[in-house]
């Protein structure tokens, strides 16, 4: 009796996963094809407020006291910020953070985007400018 079961179960499931690749063939009428439009890429870049000389400071300062935790944690993998480019996007990326300019998931959708293995470094930093 199981038998019987779990064969009528296996057949329905085979079943399930059929496609209408034969109606073509038995002459159903043919359904127009749909071409995808591409996403529109957003540049986060465009609401870009530049930091005050106060806030660049404000900023400077909650950088150097997330940082300071760095040596302490382990787990933490240096983000090769290795030039000039990489250097400004990182920072500019982490002051719109500060600056609640982005969300927290914004920030780390664009961090990954470019860094895709240093998911605990960016939650680093947002715990960091959260406390």
């Amino acid at each position: 009796m199981k038998t019987k079961i779990l064969l009528t179960l296996l057949v329905s499931f085979g079943f399930t996963g059929c496609t209408n690749s034969l109606f073509p063939v038995l002459g159903a009428p043919s359904l127009p094809s749909v071409t995808k439009t591409p996403t529109p890429v957003v540049s986060y870049t465009q609401n870009y407020q530049a930091p005050t000389p106060e806030k660049s400071e404000q900023y400077s300062n909650t950088m150097r006291k997330v940082a300071s935790g760095i040596p302490n944690d382990s787990q933490y993998s240096r983000i090769a910020l290795d030039t000039p480019e990489k250097k400004a996007w990182f920072k500019t990326l982490t002051y719109r953070l500060w600056d609640r300019q982005i969300t927290r998931y914004e920030f780390m959708q664009q961090g990954l985007a470019k860094y895709p293995t240093h998911r605990y470094e960016f939650n680093f930093i947002i715990k960091g400018f959260s406390a």
